[in-house]
């Protein structure tokens, strides 16, 4: 072929052949079925150890992170891959080599799909809680090759305190001889929470979501929420960002509030809302060279200012007009305009008092748009958005302004790209973004 007729570079065939890889790499369905329940079903011949186990465990992994980027369609083959798992945990007769190779299997599935979807498939009858709270019960935190087991225990606990009934019913008779009692199931639960919200490795994270849905069950937190924070905010206090023992025990520490205030009814958690944010404030998380640390301090504000203020929607929000572009173009047509005026109306409750935490709340999540890193940033303006939807339209449009104050670099120049990155995310956020397009609807009004 002449030099001439080559098709040159970005020309049509070169666009074909770019589309169809494209194509080619969108799957369509999980097809390694058959090989993985193989794999799996071969454990047991290969969990002693040597290069059999290495492989397998490899292979495994090779085949979940090929769906990393469409993780759902994995979903109709999660039950059988766990039931297969599982049927290998609680078989009496599993060594505990094959036990935790199990639970790396099955931490490698959790990783790809995220643990919330896969959670729903643990089994959570009554009969498992005393079970899984005795494994978790022999694991050794310290075993830093079994961590994956301790993580998936911790979650797989988490779902079995989902049960409707109280714990009560399980302890039957605590005195075992006479003189002698043991601990109530409550009170073993709460213990190993608060073990595992200082540990070094990922189980800190599973022990933050067992104490959300611990804490909030409505016959624990009558008498184990308010001992359960004091101990969270005691531990705050004692920590310091400074030392990695510190930022391990505040990491863990925070994210079981910020799940508790999450989880947790606002009835419930309103007593404790100003006592945590008095304590956080003394914290000076901003100050912390720690970026998750910042992240989850600005989390649990926006969760305590959610507690402060009562669900409901704005009587300033803006008024949607019709959906459907048909009819949209035909009013158009028809000389008419579908959108209605906005028509400023006081608010029903435009007289009740803001709590006084509020505007410690927003005055903080402000900060955390300046923060130097974006998922600091992030978590803020998400914080903003929620919160500006349940404000009196007074107090929604003072935040708007200081919202827009992000774009302005007049006064202070030093930052300012940091400052229009972080009004940027307020509004393009894909859900709390609409919200505080209403609050600008409203100021344009004004």
């Amino acid at each position: 072929m002449a030099l001439s007729d080559e098709p040159a570079a970005g020309g049509p065939e070169e666009e074909a052949e770019d589309e169809t890889l494209a194509f080619g790499a969108a799957l369509e369905a999980f097809g390694e079925s058959a090989e993985t329940r193989a794999l799996l079903g071969r454990l047991r011949e290969v969990h002693g150890g040597g290069a059999e186990r290495e492989v397998a465990l490899e292979r495994f992994r090779v085949i979940m992170d090929k769906y990393q980027e469409q993780p759902h369609l994995l979903d109709p083959h999660l039950e059988w891959m766990m039931n297969l798992l599982l049927d290998i945990v609680q078989d009496q007769t599993s060594p505990a080599s094959l036990v935790h190779l199990a639970f790396k299997f099955l931490y490698i599935i959790t990783k790809v799909r995220g643990y919330k979807t896969f959670l729903r498939l643990f089994p959570h009858e009554v009969a498992d809680v005393e079970p899984v709270l005795d494994l978790v019960t022999i694991q050794n935190p310290k075993d830093h090759e079994a961590w994956e087991t301790r993580y998936m225990l911790l979650l797989w606990l988490s779902v079995t305190c989902l049960i409707p009934f109280d714990f009560s019913r399980l302890d039957g008779n605590l005195l075992t001889q006479p003189g002698q009692a043991r601990m109530s199931i409550m009170d073993r639960i709460l213990q190993i929470a608060e073990s595992y919200l200082i540990v070094s490795d990922k189980a800190r994270d599973a022990a933050a979501v067992l104490v959300s849905r611990f804490i909030t069950r409505p016959d624990v937190k009558q008498s184990k929420m308010a001992e359960f924070l004091d101990w969270s905010l005691c531990n705050l206090a004692r920590s310091s960002f400074q030392t990695m023992q510190g930022v391990i025990t505040m990491d863990g520490t925070l994210q079981a509030l910020a799940q508790i205030f999450k989880h947790g009814k606002r009835e419930d958690c309103l007593p404790y809302a100003a006592t945590v944010l008095r304590c956080l404030d003394g914290c000076r998380l901003p100050e912390s060279n720690q970026t998750l640390l910042r992240k989850l301090g600005v989390k649990l504000v926006q969760r305590l200012g959610l507690t402060f203020l009562k669900p409901k929607v704005a009587a300033w929000r803006y008024q949607r007009g019709c959906r459907s572009l048909a009819a949209n173009l035909q009013l158009l047509t028809q000389g008419q305009s579908e959108q209605k005026p906005l028509i400023l109306t006081e608010d029903d409750d435009e007289d009740d008092d803001v709590p006084e935490g509020v505007e410690r709340v927003i005055e903080q999540l402000l900060v955390g748009l300046k923060d130097k890193d974006t998922v600091v940033r992030w978590s803020a303006a998400k914080g903003i958005g929620r919160m500006a939807g349940r404000l009196p339209r007074a107090l929604a449009d003072d935040v708007v302004g200081s919202v827009l104050d992000c774009f302005s670099c007049r006064r202070d120049p030093e930052g300012a790209d940091l400052r229009r990155e972080a009004g940027c995310l307020q509004r393009g956020h894909q859900r709390q973004g609409r919200r505080l397009l209403r609050v600008l609807g409203l100021r344009a009004c004004l």
